[in-house]
């Protein structure tokens, strides 16, 4: 007899299939591990029998409030407590959750209340300015804002708005939450860096959550009651999902505000952190890092670390302090990683300057996912000879659902059945992936994606401005810059620090060029600027 699906005359029901949601995580915890920390942050100390009973109140007020299952609730807030509750919470009422960058600049941040249609924002006291300012500019009604008063970080109410204290006040702690009831309903909402244009919303599931959240679980070998730090931003990928994950394994999280080394090492040693992800620039924080802001910690610290590829170099200078790395990669179009550089036992012995090269590879699929390979520009597989080069195409519960109000754009990125995700690689005999360029010339800077088109669009505005072209210059601290090339109008003069005060006033402070080289740029011969030799170029500047 076969075992085809529908020869046992047997059907799904609800006790053998429950939508997958990352929601549950939160739930057995509490069950579980009620009275274990769950939060640190600061003087704030937090149990899972609080930790859900925050969730719980937040989720039942925003219904009170009008929010419906599929309304968009963003927030505007740095890695705090109540991040991290509203990543449980927005989905708990059944709503979408927008986690909105808060280094973007004013018309970006409106733009995205707008397509998202948010109903109601969470936003911190430091950021009030931003989004009134954001929400004056939108076309019609914008979301209504809830103040979260960061009192740890000495912040006071401002007295325009209910406050999200007050607000949970209005909940209900053993309120029912509204679970998915297919595992492919909408649970976040995340926007690009807007690397062509305007950012893309990239829709996720919860399938796709839950799924990556327990397959870093076992790739990170997480075990029981980690202590994770929030070192990546909760607005990129929602953390990488780890702030979904770490319930699963009753670990706790401690939140940092504000990235700095001291804060790093403070926690590794009050609090034993044993992970945390980051961009490469977060490494270098710690191996720069004053003798005064250092630490002393007896245990591993495992550190996944993506953004742009790491100097080996760095990875050489970190491990002696303490800390183990692991490079992974993903997008904002991939919930976070999706894949990792494993490391193999065979390469203990080798010197490690040699190490650190491997360590610096993008590696291989991770086990939540079906299959991420290097493509020819007709879709099939390169050879894996450590130098054909393709891009980097993707398949797997992990990949967005698509792109919000967008279908062409989510055609084009799912052209012949894999994501496409526009990144350059090729594959070394073993199957590893190693990134060698990144397509549409987006200069990632401190983890941060910049659209090199945004900046010149920016710069075109200046009037002495005829043309110009932005690239990445390598930076000790940032990983890269952006660089502008600048040819002026006959007649016109204007110096680097104008131009870059200019770019200041319509870009976020981190995409503005930090360099202006004022000369003529090489072209071909249908007129477009030849950026690669610009980059050539850039890194003696």
């Amino acid at each position: 007899m076969g075992w085809m699906r529908d020869e046992t005359g047997l059907e799904r029901n609800a006790a053998n299939f429950v939508p997958l949601t990352p929601l549950s995580f939160l739930a057995r915890a509490a069950a579980i591990f009620p009275g274990h920390t769950a939060m640190i942050y600061g003087k704030t100390r937090r149990s899972y029998r609080d930790y859900h009973a925050r969730v719980s109140r937040l989720a039942s007020a925003l219904a009170r409030r009008g929010v419906k299952p599929g309304d968009v609730v963003a927030t505007l807030l740095p890695n705090i407590p109540a991040q991290a509750e509203a990543s449980f919470g927005i989905p708990a009422a059944g709503a979408v959750l927008n986690t909105i960058n808060t280094r973007l600049d004013v018309d970006t941040v409106g733009y995205i209340f707008g397509h998202g249609e948010a109903k109601i924002a969470l936003v911190d006291t430091a950021l009030l300015g931003l989004a009134e300012t954001a929400i004056a500019m939108m076309e019609g009604d914008g979301p209504t804002i809830i103040e979260v008063v960061d009192e740890e970080a000495g912040f006071e109410p401002s007295g325009r708005y209910v406050t999200y204290e007050d607000l949970l006040a209005e909940g209900d702690p053993d309120a029912p939450w509204i679970l998915p009831e297919d595992e492919w309903e909408s649970l976040a909402l995340n926007y690009t860096s807007g690397t062509t244009g305007r950012p893309k919303g990239v829709v996720y599931h919860h399938r796709g959550a839950y799924l990556l959240a327990m397959g870093t679980a076992v790739a990170w070998k997480l075990g029981i009651h980690p202590v994770y730090l929030t070192i990546v931003p909760l607005f990129h990928c929602n953390g990488w999902c780890h702030t979904w994950g770490m319930p699963a394994v009753g670990g706790t999280v401690v939140c940092c505000r504000d990235v700095t080394a001291k804060n790093i090492y403070d926690a590794i040693a009050d609090h034993g952190v044993t992970h945390f992800g980051g961009a490469p620039i977060v490494l270098n924080m710690l191996i720069q890092a004053k003798e005064g802001d250092r630490r002393a910690f007896d245990h591993v610290v495992e550190v996944f670390t993506a953004g742009a590829p790491p100097a080996a170099a760095t990875l050489a200078a970190i491990e002696p302090l303490g800390f183990n790395v692991t490079q992974v990669y993903g997008l904002t179009e991939t919930y976070g990683h999706v894949t990792e550089c494993i490391w193999n036992a065979e390469w203990d012995t080798l010197p490690q300057e040699d190490r650190a090269v491997i360590k610096a590879r993008t590696g291989v699929l991770m086990p939540f996912m079906e299959d991420i390979a290097v493509h020819d520009d007709h879709g099939h597989p390169v050879p894996w000879d450590g130098h054909s080069t393709g891009e980097i195409a993707i398949r797997g519960n992990a990949v967005m659902k698509g792109y919000l109000k967008n279908p062409e754009a989510t055609a084009e990125a799912f052209r012949g059945g894999y994501f496409r995700s526009g990144d350059v690689a090729f594959q070394h005999a073993d199957g590893y992936i190693k990134i060698t360029d990144r397509a549409k010339d987006i200069i990632i800077s401190g983890g941060e994606n910049i659209s090199s088109v945004e900046v010149e669009g920016a710069l075109m505005h200046h009037p002495a401005v005829s043309l110009c072209a932005v690239v990445a210059r390598p930076d000790d601290k940032w990983g890269e810059v952006p660089c502008a090339f600048v040819e002026l109008k006959e007649g016109q003069m204007a110096t680097e620090e104008e131009l870059i005060a200019f770019t200041r006033t319509r870009l976020a402070g981190f995409k503005t060029p930090k360099k202006i080289v004022f000369r003529d740029l090489p072209k071909t011969s249908t007129g477009k600027s030849q950026k690669f030799e610009l980059r050539l170029i850039a890194k003696d500047v």
